[in-house]
C-alpha cells in the first residue's frame, strides 16, 4: 500500500527554495561513483568477501576477525564489498550488519546504495522494491547518497511514481542538489505528460541566483518530450516554446541542431514565422552557431507566405554570419519563387547560385523545379532549352520528371505532337517513362478532344508494359462521358475494376453523369449503388443529376426517393435541386406542386433565381396564361431581388405577339432599354413577326435602326421575316440597306 505523499510545492522565488535545494552558488558535478583509492589495501576487501561469503549471516556479530576487517574499512571500500556480493539479500544483511556494528555514517549510506544497485537489477518490479527499501530506509533514519538519490528518483519518474519520486528529491541532502539531479525530476515529468509540474522545476532553474542552472541536458530533456508525435501531455503552445526558448537562451544553451530545427519548422507549419524569425534571430545574436538545417526550415517557412524580402534577407544575414547555404537552401528559394510565378527571379537565383563564392552546383530537382514552373507559366520553349543546358552545363541528365515536366507544359499549350516527341526523345536516350508520363499525353489528347488518339496510344503503351493506374482510368472515362460515348466508358470501368484499379469518386461522378445525359437511368443507379459499395457519397451535385435524369424520364417517385436519400444523409438541397423540380412540374402543367416547391426553397432560406421565375413563367406562356405570367414578371421586378434578363423578355415578348398584345410586347422593350438588358436577335424576331401580323411596317423600320445601332446580329430567322415581308411590300431596298448598314455597325464594333 502507498504511503500518502506530500505534493511538490515550488515556491514563487527568491530565496525561498525548496529545502532540498543546494544554498551554494555553483555546486560542484556529481561525484564519480566511489573508488577504493585510500588506506583500505584490497587484501583485507578480499578477506572481508570471503568471510561474508562463507559465514553465516547470524554469526557475523560475534566474528572477531570480521568486526576487526570492517573496523578498518573506509566508505568506498564498504560499498565496493556491497557490490560484489552475490545478490540483494547478502547485500542487504551487511548493510544491516553494518548498522548494527554501529559503522561510519558514510559506510552505511553508501553499503545502502549498493543493495537499491541489486534491487534494481534482480527484481521483477524493481520500482515496488526501491520503494520498500526506500521507506525503510526513512524509518531507519539512514542517509541517501547522492548517487542512491539519483537512482531513485530516475527509477520512480521512469515507473509514474511521481509523488515518490518527489519525496525522495524532497529528502536529498541540500548540498548533494544539482542542475543533474534536477534534471531526473524534470525528465521524470515531461515522461508522463506532466508538463506544468515539470514547467514549476524549470522556473525554479531559470531563477537569476539559481545555484543550478539549466544545461544541455535539460535542454534536450524538455525538447524531446515535447515535440516528440507521441507526446501524451497536454498541448503544449507555440508561445510557450518560444518563451522556453528565450529562456533557456538567457542562461547561454539552446536546443541542439536536430530539436532546434524542428522547433523552427512547427513555427512555419502553424503559420507562426514571426516566432520562427524571433527565435533564430536571438540564437545568432547570442553567438550560437546556427546550422544551415534551421535556416532552411525558416525560408520554407517563409517561402510559404510569399515572404520575399525577408527570405533574401535571411540569406544576405546567413552570408554575414558564415553560415553556408547549401543546395537545399537554394532549393528552397528556386521553388517558392517558382510555386507563385517569379520565374525570372528563380532564374537569377539559379545564376547567383554557380557564379557565387560557394560555387555550389545546381542539382536535377533544382532543374526540374526551374522546367516545371516555366512549363506553368506556357514558356516551355525556354524550359526545353534549360534541359539542353542542364546536360552541357551541369552533366546533370535529364530524368523522367523533367521530360513529364516538359510534356505537361506542352500539352497544356495544345501542342500535342511537341509532347509526344518528347516522348520519343525519352524513349531513345534511355529515360524511363513512368505512369505519370502516361497519364500525361492521355490528359492532353483527351483535353483537346483526341479521345480515340489517346485510346490507341494507351493501348499501344499497355502492349509495351506500361499498365494505367486509377488516374489513367480516371481521365478516359471522364473523357469518352464528356464524348457522349457511354458504352466505351463503362467498357474502361469494368476492365479499371479487373485490373484492381480503384475508381475514385471522380469516374463515379462522371459515369453517373453521363448516364443521366444519355437517359440509361438505370445503369446510372448501378453506378449509384457500386460508388455507395465502394464508401463514396453522393454530393449534391451528383444527386441534381440523378434528379434531373429522373425527371426527365417523367419518375417522379425515383426523383422523390433521391430527395429522401439526400435529407437522409445530411445533404441540403440547392437552388439547382429546387429549378429542377419547379420545371419538372411547369413542364407537366402542375402549377400548384411548382409553386409549393418555390415555397419550400424560399422557406429553406434559398432565393429563387432567374431560372426558378423564367421556368414559371415559360410554364405559363405555354399554357397560354399571359396574365399569370405578366404577373410573376412584375413580381421580379418590383418585390424580387432577382432582376428579369434577356431571356425572361423573349418568352413574354414572343407570348405577347403570339396573342397579338403587340402594344403590351413594345411596352417591354422600353423597358429593357431603361433597364439595360440587352435585346438579341430573338428578341427583335419575336417583335418582327407580331409586327408583321399588324402589318405596322414603319414601327419594324424603326427596330431595324435600332438592330443596326446596336450591332445585334440578325440571324436567318431574322433575314426570313423581313425579306418575305419587305419583298411583299415592295420595300427590298430597305432589307439591303439593313444588311449593309449592320455590315458596318458590326465592324466598328
Amino acid at each position: 500500500m502507498r504511503l500518502p505523499l506530500k505534493p511538490l510545492k515550488l515556491p514563487p522565488s527568491g530565496a525561498a527554495t525548496l529545502r532540498s535545494f543546494s544554498a551554494e552558488p555553483h555546486p560542484s558535478p556529481p561525484p564519480p561513483p566511489p573508488s577504493l583509492e585510500g588506506p583500505d589495501p584490497s587484501s583485507h576487501i578480499s578477506q572481508t568477501l570471503s568471510l561474508l561469503q562463507t559465514t553465516d549471516p547470524s554469526s557475523w556479530t560475534t566474528n572477531t576477525t570480521l568486526h576487526t576487517l570492517l573496523s578498518s574499512l573506509s566508505p568506498p571500500s564498504a560499498l565496493k564489498i556491497a557490490r560484489q556480493l552475490p545478490n540483494y539479500q547478502n547485500a542487504l544483511h551487511f548493510f544491516n550488519h553494518l548498522r548494527s556494528t554501529s559503522q561510519p555514517s558514510d559506510s552505511i549510506s553508501l553499503a545502502f546504495q549498493a543493495v537499491l544497485e541489486h534491487a534494481k537489477r534482480e527484481s521483477p518490479d524493481s520500482a515496488g522494491k526501491l520503494y520498500e527499501l526506500y521507506v525503510l530506509s526513512k524509518d531507519q533514519n539512514t542517509p541517501l547518497s547522492v548517487n542512491a538519490a539519483t537512482l531513485l528518483i530516475k527509477c520512480f519518474g521512469q515507473a509514474e511514481m511521481l509523488d515518490e519520486m518527489i519525496m525522495v528529491f524532497d529528502a536529498v541532502d541540500e548540498e548533494m542538489v544539482n542542475t543533474d539531479v534536477l534534471n531526473l525530476v524534470v525528465s521524470g515529468f515531461l515522461k508522463w505528460g506532466r508538463f506544468d509540474d515539470a514547467l514549476k522545476m524549470l522556473d525554479e532553474m531559470f531563477e537569476t541566483d539559481s545555484g543550478y542552472p539549466p544545461n544541455s541536458n535539460t535542454t534536450g530533456i524538455v525538447f524531446s518530450s515535447i515535440l516528440k508525435r507521441n507526446w501524451s501531455g497536454r498541448s503544449v503552445t507555440d508561445e510557450e516554446i518560444c518563451k522556453l526558448v528565450s529562456r533557456f537562451g538567457a542562461h547561454g544553451v539552446y536546443p541542439s541542431s536536430i530539436w532546434f530545427t524542428q522547433i523552427i519548422s512547427r513555427f512555419c507549419r502553424n503559420r507562426e514565422c514571426e516566432k520562427a524569425w524571433v527565435v533564430v534571430h536571438e540564437a545568432m545574436n547570442s553567438g550560437l552557431d546556427v546550422e544551415v538545417a534551421s535556416c532552411n526550415a525558416l525560408l520554407t517557412g517563409l517561402g510559404q507566405e510569399r515572404d520575399f524580402a525577408r527570405m533574401n534577407l535571411l540569406m544576405k544575414e546567413m552570408k554575414e554570419k558564415g553560415i553556408k547555404p547549401n543546395v537545399v537552401t537554394y532549393g528552397i528559394m528556386i521553388k517558392h519563387l517558382c510555386k507563385f510565378r517569379r520565374v525570372d527571379e528563380a532564374l537569377e537565383v539559379l545564376e547567383k547560385m554557380r557564379d557565387g563564392e560557394l560555387g555550389i552546383e545546381p542539382d536535377v530537382v533544382i532543374y526540374n523545379t526551374l522546367i516545371d514552373g516555366l512549363c506553368k507559366v506556357g514558356r516551355q520553349e525556354e524550359g526545353l532549352k534549360l534541359m539542353e543546358k542542364m546536360s552541357l552545363d551541369s552533366k546533370c541528365n535529364p530524368n523522367t520528371v523533367t521530360y513529364n515536366c516538359l510534356i505537361d507544359g506542352f500539352c497544356k499549350a495544345g501542342e500535342i505532337e511537341r509532347g509526344h516527341e518528347l516522348f520519343e526523345q525519352m524513349s531513345k536516350e534511355g529515360v524511363e517513362m513512368n505512369v505519370i508520363t502516361l497519364n500525361t499525353l492521355l490528359g492532353g489528347m483527351c483535353r483537346h478532344g483526341r479521345v480515340s488518339t489517346a485510346m490507341e496510344f494507351f493501348n499501344s503503351m499497355r502492349e509495351k508494359g506500361l499498365k494505367g493506374n486509377a488516374v489513367t482510368y480516371t481521365v478516359l472515362i471522364t473523357a469518352f462521358c464528356n464524348a457522349n460515348n457511354i458504352d466505351k466508358a463503362m467498357k474502361l470501368f469494368d476492365e479499371m475494376r479487373e485490373n484492381g484499379c480503384s475508381p475514385d469518386a471522380v469516374v463515379y461522378y462522371s459515369l453517373i453523369s453521363g448516364l443521366s445525359q444519355a437517359g440509361r437511368m438505370d445503369d446510372a443507379t448501378f453506378i449509384v449503388s457500386k460508388m455507395t459499395e465502394a464508401g463514396f457519397g453522393l454530393d449534391v451535385i451528383s444527386y441534381n443529376i440523378l434528379i434531373r435524369g429522373f425527371c426527365r424520364k417523367n419518375k417522379l417517385d425515383k426523383a422523390s426517393e433521391l430527395l429522401k436519400d439526400m435529407e437522409k444523409n445530411g445533404v441540403s438541397p440547392d437552388r439547382v435541386t429546387y429549378n429542377t423540380l419547379i420545371s419538372f412540374f411547369c413542364s407537366n402543367g402542375d402549377f400548384t406542386h411548382a409553386h409549393k416547391v418555390m415555397k419550400k426553397m424560399i422557406s429553406d432560406g434559398l432565393t429563387p433565381t432567374v431560372v426558378t421565375y423564367g421556368a414559371l413563367i415559360q410554364a405559363y406562356c405555354s399554357n397560354d396564361n399571359i396574365d399569370a405570367a405578366m404577373k410573376i414578371f412584375r413580381d421580379m421586378s418590383s418585390s424580387s431581388k432577382v432582376p428579369p434578363n434577356t431571356v425572361i423578355y423573349n418568352m413574354l415578348i414572343d407570348s405577347l405577339c403570339k396573342n397579338d398584345d403587340v402594344e403590351v410586347a413594345i411596352s417591354l422593350m422600353d423597358d429593357m432599354k431603361e433597364k439595360g438588358v440587352r435585346p438579341n436577335s430573338t428578341t427583335y424576331n419575336a417583335l418582327f413577326k407580331g409586327l408583321q401580323q399588324r402589318n405596322w411596317f414603319e414601327k419594324a423600320l424603326e427596330f431595324m435602326d435600332q438592330m443596326t445601332e446596336h450591332a445585334c446580329n440578325p440571324d436567318y430567322v431574322t433575314m426570313e421575316i423581313l425579306t418575305e415581308w419587305l419583298s411583299a411590300v415592295g420595300e427590298t431596298e430597305k432589307l439591303r440597306k439593313f444588311v449593309q448598314g449592320y455590315q458596318i455597325s458590326a465592324s466598328t464594333a
